[in-house]
Order: structure tokens, then sequence, then C-alpha cells
């Protein structure tokens, strides 16, 4: 019972609503990090469980697109390269695209497999989706490697600017994670949102400078690339790899400033429905 003076007993504890635009709770997010890295570690072990080719498949996805793109758009079609042999410049744009592609399916379904788990315990539930975002680094690194082989061969040279390439990732794996809370909590709410991904992901491919310069882009539309979350990225990210060219400082930060606010977006929706995952999955 409450006091006569309206406080609360020793027994009693008082929860109130957490406050702020983002309702995150940082403190429990750290008090849970091991269960981060149990996640990632269950993501990449499932990634490889029963495969033949295990850490291969890294590498052979992006390199058998390099090859189909190289032979029709680099040599059938003609399409420029800013100089740059069309194999290594483009395979410079699917490193990227490749793990963001994957990462943002694979956040996108990651509630909805994780189910029984969601069910049954408490935890914070964005570590799901990030554990999935994180869990695709490993395959990113692995089809690096790929990526210096063929600078090696061409004999191509990056510059100082390869520094860029480690903010560069940190930048792609905060766009995979905003992108991956919307659309994994999306998900859970609207199944349809696992037959759209594949859908929407084929069209991003080719509103992005994946395999096509950005200067075959008018000037005066270049600015809806830089909209593109991972436009300006990819952009930056291949002119830091191959040192071509100087990287675009104006459309990487709008680029950087699109996924900020996705990435506060997604924040804020996910922890709003958070609450009603165990009930509608």
């Amino acid at each position: 019972m409450v006091p006569t003076g309206g406080g609360p007993t020793a027994d009693e504890v008082i929860i109130r609503p957490r406050r702020g635009l983002v309702p995150l709770d940082f403190g429990e997010l750290v008090r849970y990090r091991d269960l981060l890295w149990f996640l990632v570690r269950r993501d990449v072990s499932l990634r490889y469980r029963q495969t033949i080719l295990g850490a291969a498949w890294a590498v052979l996805q992006p390199a058998l697109s390099m090859a189909l793109f190289a032979l029709i758009f680099g040599r059938l079609i003609g399409v420029p390269s800013d100089g740059v042999p069309y194999p290594v410049f483009v395979y410079a744009g699917l490193l990227p695209w490749t793990y963001f592609s994957s990462a943002l399916a694979a956040a996108g379904a990651s509630l909805v497999g994780s189910s029984s788990l969601v069910t049954k315990v408490y935890f914070p539930r964005l570590f799901i989706p990030l554990g999935s975002c994180i869990a695709g680094l490993l395959d990113f690194l692995v089809a690096a490697v790929l990526l210096a082989g063929l600078l090696a061969w061409y004999g191509i040279r990056p510059g100082p600017s390869v520094v860029l390439l480690v903010p560069l990732t940190a930048l792609l794996l905060a766009a995979a994670a905003g992108c991956g809370l919307w659309l994994s909590a999306l998900t859970v709410e609207y199944r349809d949102f696992r037959y759209v991904v594949t859908f929407l992901l084929q069209l991003w491919l080719f509103a992005t400078p994946v395999i096509y310069p950005v200067t075959v882009v008018p000037e005066r539309f270049r600015w809806a690339l830089a909209l593109n979350p991972v436009g300006g990225l990819i952009e930056a990210f291949r002119a830091a790899a191959l040192g071509h060219q100087a990287v675009s400082a104006g459309r990487l930060g709008v680029s950087a400033a699109v996924i900020g606010a996705i990435l506060l977006g997604g924040l804020y929706y996910f922890r709003r429905v958070e609450r009603s995952f165990a009930d509608v999955i």
C-alpha cells in the first residue's frame, strides 16, 4: 500500500515510460553486448553451415557478377569507366553493393526468422537485425581480397585516399543497419515486405552508380544520386579504392546525411513498435 504521504513503500517499484526522441537505453545495450556477439557468431555459423565452398561464396557472388557485367556492359555496350579497366571498376562498386544488399535482405528477414527467440525471452530486439548486418562484414572483408588482387593485376596503385575506406565501410554498415531496422520492423507487421525487398534491390542496383560512372548522368541530375543513401557512398568508395579521381565531398556529405536520417528514423520506429513484436510475429 502507498503511505499517506503518497510516496512508494520499500517494496514498490515505479515504472515510468522512457522519454526522448529516440527511446534508446544505451545502458541496456551495454549490459547485453555479449548477446550481440553471440548473434553475430550464430549468423556467421548458419551462413556457412553445410556448404561445400564455405567462405568462397563471399568471393564468387561479386566475382561472377563482375564477369557478367564486364561482358555485357563493358565489352558489348561499351559503358565508360573513367579510364579504369571496366572489370576492376565494376568490382569496386559491386563490393560495397553486394554487402549492402545482402545485409539488408538478411536484416529484413531476421526478426521473423528468430520468432522462437523473440517470443520466449526478453533482450534488446535491436540486436537481431544489427547482428545480421555485422555478420555480413566477414563476407565483405573476404571479397575485398579479390579487389586487392585485381588492383595488383592491372597495376593500379591507390592514392592517399585509400585511408578513407575504413570510415566509408563504417558508413556502409550504418546504411545497412538503418535500412535493415526499417525493413525488419515492417516485415513483422506486413509480411509482404519479404517479397518486396528482392524486387526493390533489383531496381536499387540500377539507380546506384555501381555498373556505370556518375559522369554518364547529366550534371543537373547528379544531385538525385546523392539522395540515394548508398549512391554517393559507393562513388566515394570506388574513388578511394582506385584513386582514379577525387572523392566528391559534396555528394558523399549528402549521402551521409541521408544515412544518418534513415538510421535515426529506423531506431525511433523500431523501438516504438518493438513492444508488439511478440504478439504479431
